[in-house]
């Protein structure tokens, strides 16, 4: 029934059901503009009422125009698209659903929030279980005009004779269009298990799997706006954090939480976790791995721990009749009782001129001295500018840069990581530390150091005999780490860790490519998230860490014990089935236990491998490249292994990179083409030991084409001969 329906709509049908759809679109807006005059008229009586010149009358204005300008925010994000679908009931209702709800004059529901329990039905009704739906319409919208209608019959047994069925379907319709440089919402299409994993209880951890394509990430964004409408108090209060592998996938899907009404929450990439550090170059994969490795917090905690490089190593006065010293030993077992006092070496500093003060005390003999007692002692000591000195360079104010630039001491680093690493992970990390910026590995070293250091405390300026060594008000000058890792020190400028020790962070933290995350980048985003719930986004197959079980147990201790629940997504809806077959083919040789979804989506066009000699390679990817960009409307992807970018780069010449970009491979994640074009695929795969999971990531951002080109052919011959794909 449902096919004869479809065949007997004409265009002149469609077109009337369009201006149907429009006259009640043109409707809602007006009712949208009146909301926003409200807003905007509220907004002015809140400055207004700072004219009553009372301070009630500021706090009031601030409240009043704080959630004023909240509520114009998100009714202009929601402007474009405002209204993408339709119920048509059973019982004769129809009922449209939009990015947020509306009511008309009469204080009826005019559009429902997508977000709402009454908008659920939209996503879960199927064939199989219409839940009383006969017909399920998504309109399609360039700003405020419909410009097409995709049908989805639900219970064709209830639909009336004369209903207009269009189309083959919201979904496949989206699936088929291009793509851009950015991620867009699919809150019209979300899908029935999609929507459950939205949805979920939102209390612990909702861990959302599944293989490549499957809509893992937008579904986990939509589940940050569906928290937020659900408990705004709570998740806008203590804030969202979306936390992605690098800045190329942040600026992927930076558009689709505003699009979707929601602009307070706070996307990162993994080098950019922590207040003040900006890093996008990752260390080679062996220098990654050590790095990232739970054992770096004993090795960072013996540096942090241990003396400063260059600080005095003795210290001699006369007082009265008596010759003071502090040697190695005194000096150590000081250390030693304020840290363990103290915990944090930050937080000892305005108490270290005291524990020395009774060292040397201890050493007095002299019966002019002790007549005088400890307090005039202590007196003379705190006014003599010798001792000061002594102090200050014995324990400084330190920063996390420069306690990891101590690691670059070959000698230092062997003694702190005896019994911890192996001498060659020693040697490695000494040659990794002569580099001119910060990695995204060296982020979450910092976050640790600044853990273990700690914040100082700001002190009582009658009660620190320091204060004027530590004062805030100096500028203090940059040193070589500090320059290196682009991080502002000074006392002033010194940024605070998004979560202090005592601060249990966001309200929500929500991680994307969560299986390459390391122990050390787990435990950064636990110190955010203590008190959180959590969204975890990831697939196992797709792991770019080479020590799984490893990082199993630090995700574990991250999430302190919470109640787990997962989500499985089955169904591929990026890649063509052409392409997802021989990515399957990979991973089922390669990638034991790989989740492989199912691809729903056919475009009669295989992959294509190019077995190429080395001095035509440059040619032959500049023909593929051009010849693609005249094939596909949307993106191609040009990916390469890491140190072959910027020839590339040079092979493509001048183009639009925004539509044509060179990714090296790790930064593909994530991300979708229409086209991509692998260039020397084996060079990926030997980049680490699990070059052949990144391998696999590459061919699944490929929405409609693929090709790949290479000098040496272990992969792709393997593939020819099990597929017969032409080459």
């Amino acid at each position: 029934m449902s096919e004869r329906r479809r065949s007997r709509v004409t265009d002149q049908v469609v077109e009337q059901e369009i201006k149907q759809e429009q006259v009640v679109v043109d409707r809602i807006y007006g009712r949208l503009e009146a909301a926003s005059q409200s807003a905007e008229a509220l907004q002015k009586d809140g400055h207004a009422r700072a004219r009553l010149g009372n301070q009630g009358g500021l706090v009031e204005r601030d409240a009043i125009v704080f959630q004023a300008a909240k509520r114009l925010a998100s009714l202009n994000a929601a402007h474009d698209g405002l209204v993408f679908g339709r119920l048509d009931h059973a019982t004769g209702d129809t009922r449209y659903i939009g990015r947020l709800g509306l009511r008309d004059e009469q204080r009826e529901v005019l559009l429902v929030d997508w977000r709402a329990p009454a908008a659920a039905v939209f996503y879960q009704a199927t064939a199989r279980d219409p839940a009383g739906v006969v017909r399920r319409r998504v309109l399609q919208s360039a700003f405020d005009q419909v410009i097409g209608i995709e049908d989805d019959l639900l219970d064709v047994d209830n639909a009336p004779d004369d209903m207009v069925i269009v189309g083959e379907g919201a979904l496949f319709a989206s699936l088929a269009k291009s793509r851009d440089r950015t991620m867009h919402s699919v809150v019209a299409t979300i899908q029935r298990e999609q929507d459950d994993a939205i949805r979920s209880p939102h209390k612990g951890v909702t861990s959302i799997v599944g293989g490549p394509g499957t809509g893992k990430t937008v579904v986990a964004l939509h589940r940050a706006a569906y928290l937020l409408y659900t408990d705004r108090r709570r998740y806008e209060g203590g804030g969202v954090l979306v936390v992605g592998p690098n800045a190329v996938f942040m600026a992927y899907i930076e558009r689709v939480l505003p699009s979707l009404g929601e602009a307070s929450v706070s996307l990162r990439a993994l080098g950019e976790v922590v207040d003040g550090v900006s890093a996008h170059r990752h260390d080679v994969p062996r220098v990654a791995a050590v790095k990232g490795s739970a054992r770096m917090t004993t090795v960072l905690s013996r540096v942090a721990r241990g003396p400063v490089p260059g600080a005095p190593t003795s210290f001699t006065m006369f007082y009265r009749d008596d010759v003071l010293t502090l040697d190695e030993p005194q000096l150590r077992r000081a250390r030693r009782d304020l840290l363990e006092r103290w915990r944090h070496r930050n937080r000892a500093v305005p108490h270290v001129p005291d524990e020395l003060v009774d060292t040397l005390w201890r050493q007095v003999s002299g019966e002019r001295a002790l007549s005088r007692g400890k307090e005039e002692f202590a007196h003379t000591l705190l006014g003599d500018r010798s001792f000061l000195d002594f102090v200050r360079g014995w324990w400084p104010v330190v920063d996390a840069v420069d306690v990891l630039g101590w690691l670059s001491d070959r000698d230092r680093l062997s003694r702190e990581a005896s019994g911890v690493l192996t001498r060659v992970e020693v040697d490695d990390l000494v040659e990794s530390s002569g580099g001119n910026d910060c990695t995204i590995e060296d982020v979450p070293l910092l976050d640790e150091l600044r853990y273990l250091i700690g914040e100082q405390p700001a002190p009582e300026a009658d009660e620190d005999p320091l204060a004027e060594l530590y004062d805030d008000t100096v500028p203090e000058l940059l040193t070589a780490d500090q320059r290196r890792f682009g991080v502002a020190v000074s006392a002033r400028d010194q940024p605070r860790p998004t979560a202090s020790i005592e601060d249990d962070g966001y309200a929500h933290v929500l991680v994307d490519e969560a299986q390459d995350l390391s122990p050390m980048q787990w435990r950064m985003l636990a110190r955010r998230g203590r008190g959180a719930s959590w969204t975890v986004v990831g697939d196992p197959a797709q792991s770019a860490w080479p020590l799984p079980e490893e990082a199993c147990r630090a995700r574990a201790e991250a999430f302190g014990g919470k109640e787990q629940r997962t989500f499985r997504l089955s169904t591929n809806y990026r890649n063509s089935k052409e392409i997802y077959d021989l990515a399957a083919e990979l991973a089922m040789a390669h990638i034991p236990s790989a989740d492989l979804p199912v691809a729903i989506r056919r475009t009669g066009i295989l992959p294509v491998i190019h077995p190429v000699s080395a001095p035509h390679l440059g040619s032959q990817v500049r023909t593929v490249v051009n010849r693609l960009s005249f094939e596909v409307d949307g993106t191609v992807g040009v990916v390469v292994a890491a140190g072959r970018r910027c020839q590339v780069e040079q092979w493509l010449g001048e183009r639009d990179h925004e539509r044509i970009p060179v990714l090296e491979a790790l930064d593909s994640k994530g991300l979708e083409f229409d086209a991509i074009v692998v260039v020397e695929p084996d060079d990926i795969v030997d980049e680490s030991d699990v070059g052949i999971r990144t391998l696999y990531v590459v061919v699944t951002r490929a929405t409609q084409r693929l090709e790949l080109i290479g000098t040496s052919h272990r992969w792709g011959t393997d593939q020819v001969a099990a597929s017969g794909r032409p080459s």
